[in-house]
């Protein structure tokens, strides 16, 4: 049973989220509170596994709370906040400051079983979270090398035009910071790079303009009919599937509607697919941190179409699920730590894929319990 705290100063707001998580068999609310000096008391009498957080309290507001909490008493944290442009910066924050996710509150986008069906999902990934690797880390260190003769990489046989080469990233729990953490590594002139992040419609663009602001590449949110180009990274708005189509040498994103795939939308397993069966041998395939199993199979499929995978190792990972998955189903050519994978998909694009995972097929690929690992003492990755 995960029990939680549930502070916000809305009585109307604690109230449905209280009776909305109570009907959840796993789940319990021990407490509410209506302002951080309030749950500051019930932390020590209850000892709650999970708190949900709103930002904008009277007293202290949220981030103020959050961050003496993870100062002094470090625990699992979900914030539910409104979505307006203050707050979404606001709750980016929140996750630099080491909360495990945002959810938005119910509202005129967001209905209440939605927003519980959301909460419910992230209160158990936080419930399993690793709060150690939620904690400020340095960036991937850039790759020796790499900046020279990427630009000639990229444009190579094509008169000038940018070749279809590309690095394709999906994450979920604790995969607004590896992202960050990868990405910082990369040159500006690095592969064209989608990536694809369970962020509720909203977030997603002041997540992008965020990275934009701090990294040497240029960080968008995508929109329809955008065109995947070297030094820029499109993020999958929330809301959206996120599908990938190449035609006359170009690669461009397309947003699809539909039901959620594995309660998400984008999925990154639907964004996956496309680029495997699109893309396949010049793509380069990234699986991050996060609860659940999406990702997993549309990797395999970009494997098995040639390209170059990697899962980000069990090590570094804030909730082991998503390449865990990758790694039992043999989806991934190389399992990670997140410091080593920028070099890793750097190296790939640079020389290609093609030669890089066809030598591993389908028919040699390593059983579950023997994932293929590239340096290092990394044994025992799977469970």
């Amino acid at each position: 049973m995960i029990r939680v705290l549930v502070v916000d100063d809305s009585a109307v707001v604690r109230r449905i989220l209280e009776d909305e998580l109570s009907r959840l068999p796993d789940i319990q609310v021990v407490a509410t509170a209506a302002d951080p000096f309030e749950a500051r008391d019930l932390i020590a009498i209850h000892g709650p596994d999970v708190i949900t957080l709103d930002i904008e309290m009277p007293k202290m507001d949220g981030l103020s709370f959050l961050e003496r909490i993870m100062r002094s008493h470090p625990m699992p944290v979900v914030v539910v906040s409104s979505l307006t442009q203050g707050n979404n910066a606001a709750a980016l924050r929140a996750l630099a400051l080491g909360a495990v996710e945002v959810v938005p509150k119910p509202g005129a986008s967001w209905s209440v079983p939605d927003v519980a069906q959301r909460l419910a999902r992230a209160i158990r990934a936080a419930s399993v979270a690793s709060l150690e690797r939620l904690e400020a880390r340095p960036p991937s260190p850039p790759v020796p090398g790499v900046a020279e003769g990427m630009a000639a990489l990229l444009n190579r046989g094509n008169g000038g035009t940018p070749s279809t080469r590309m690095i394709v990233i999906g994450a979920s729990t604790g995969g607004t910071r590896a992202v960050e953490t990868l990405l910082a590594g990369l040159p500006a002139d690095s592969p064209g790079m989608v990536v694809v992040l369970h962020m509720p419609a909203g977030f997603t663009k002041s997540y992008a303009d965020r990275l934009d602001s701090i990294l040497p590449l240029h960080v968008v949110e995508a929109e329809d009919g955008a065109l995947v180009t070297p030094g820029t990274v499109l993020v999958a708005p929330g809301g959206y599937h996120l599908v990938m189509r190449k035609a006359g040498g170009r690669c461009t994103v397309h947003l699809r509607a539909g039901p959620p795939v594995h309660h998400q939308r984008p999925a990154v397993d639907v964004f996956f697919r496309s680029v495997a069966r699109s893309v396949g041998g010049d793509a380069v395939g990234v699986l991050l941190t996060g609860m659940g199993a999406d990702g997993a199979k549309g990797m395999l499929e970009m494997r098995e179409a040639g390209s170059y995978t990697v899962a980000e190792h069990e090590s570094t990972c804030v909730v082991y699920g998503m390449p865990r998955v990758a790694v039992e189903l043999g989806a991934a050519v190389d399992v990670l730590p997140l410091g080593e994978i920028g070099e890793a998909v750097l190296k790939a694009a640079r020389s290609g894929t093609d030669g890089v995972a066809r030598t591993r097929t389908a028919a040699t690929r390593p059983s579950p319990s023997r994932p293929p690992h590239r340096g290092g003492n990394r044994e025992g990755v799977a469970p």
